[in-house]
């Protein structure tokens, strides 16, 4: 599985937890194919979901006029996903960035890339 089809389906993975409250991991076997298994799909998945509180508390921070709350779904679970390589990641900090703003403009709004690309560029600036 490519990388970018791997943050696709952890937003679906996330989104899922978020809507259904289920563990992470059957969130991961309703996003896989059956057999299939992907290293990274699983650190994006199990990673996020264990880290989240630091993680939100990192997007909150960065948030103006704004609560988490207030944030759409899919713009939210994008930014988990893109926060969590930011900081826990050996990802290069441009590529998670610009994976997170392609996927946001896929399955967000018209304006979702923008407001991705602005919390992850304040994100990656305070602390990389």
């Amino acid at each position: 599985m490519k990388r970018r089809e791997a943050r696709e389906k952890a937003l679906q993975a996330l989104f899922q937890i978020d809507m259904s409250d289920i563990p992470p991991e059957e969130a991961l076997m309703n996003v896989q194919k059956e057999g299939q298994s992907d290293d990274f799909l699983r650190d994006l998945i199990v990673g996020a979901t264990s880290n989240l509180k630091e993680i939100d508390q990192e997007i909150s921070s960065h948030l103006e006029k704004w609560s988490i709350d207030r944030l759409g779904k899919v713009d939210l679970n994008v930014l988990r996903i893109g926060t969590y390589e930011l900081k826990f990641t050996e990802v290069p900090p441009n590529v998670a960035i610009n994976e997170a703003i392609e996927v946001a403009k896929t399955y967000g709004d018209e304006k979702s890339g923008q407001f991705v690309n602005g919390i992850l560029s304040k994100i990656k600036g305070e602390g990389m």
